[in-house]
């Protein structure tokens, strides 16, 4: 019998595909999704996209959404101490397992089972070590839609970001770059989906130009090392702290309608 399960929503392209199978998958019953929020600004951590348009997504899904509140650059071990409060509750309601979309970073999967193995979770990864075409070409078949919301320059300029996640764009990523985004090269906004009840209306804003600072004497918590752009040979994979992050704004649709 399957006991509930917790589903790791970032609202990007891989989280939303993981969520399919998952949600196809008789062992697993997704019962909550959880979502790490900047709560200075109101914002997806590390996406940019704003709360409202988050919400949207949750609804249209159909499950209850719990957002991890996150002060702008927390520690590690600050994270990990409002992860667990975060947690509690839905472990109070019988939540056993957590679901990720992470494909081949072993390092970060591996920080996931030990930190959730502290609190007596078990994780899933219904995308694990699936080839970069693979995944691609069911979230194109399939009829998912997203757009890109953040490029990280060390990777794409800035006419990446506010492109929709399609064909196109997979064509036009330069060599080198992981077709998936899997070491941080972009992230997108899942505005489409096969279980949603309907597509999300929304309007492109302003691009915006972002850096970040180190906090002092320890790691914000960002993606760990260990990544392949081949998905063959890891190597380190690189700072968030020394390049430039591109972010387009989405409006909602509430916010379309006032302009």
């Amino acid at each position: 019998m399957s006991t509930p399960a917790l589903m790791n929503w970032s609202g990007g392209k891989d989280s939303a595909l993981a969520l399919y199978h998952a949600l196809r998958n008789p062992t697993l019953r997704v019962s909550d999704l959880l979502t790490s929020v900047n709560a200075h600004y109101g914002r997806v951590s590390m996406h940019g996209v704003r709360v409202a348009l988050l919400e949207e997504q949750a609804r249209r899904i159909g499950l209850p959404l719990t957002r991890l509140e996150l002060p702008e650059m927390p520690d590690m071990a600050l994270y990990e101490q409002l992860m667990r409060a975060t947690l509690a509750p839905l472990q109070a309601k019988g939540i056993r397992q957590a679901i990720f979309g992470d494909i081949y970073l072993e390092d970060l999967r591996r920080y996931r089972e030990q930190q959730l193995a502290q609190v007596g979770l078990e994780a899933v990864f219904p995308l694990w070590q699936r080839p970069n075409a693979d995944l691609l070409r069911e979230y194109l078949d399939l009829g998912f839609r997203a757009v890109v919301v953040c490029v990280n320059e060390k990777y794409l300029d800035q006419s990446f970001c506010g492109r929709e996640l399609n064909a196109d764009f997979l064509r036009d990523l330069p060599p080198g770059v992981d077709s998936c985004g899997e070491n941080g090269e972009y992230h997108s906004f899942v505005f489409d989906a096969p279980y949603f009840s309907s597509p999300i209306p929304f309007r492109r804003g302003e691009l915006v130009r972002r850096t970040y600072a180190a906090p002092a004497g320890s790691a914000a918590p960002a993606p760990p090392a260990s990544a392949a752009a081949d998905e063959t040979e890891p190597t380190p994979a690189p700072s968030p702290f020394d390049t430039g992050f591109w972010y387009c704004d989405l409006l909602p649709a509430d916010e379309v309608a006032a302009q």
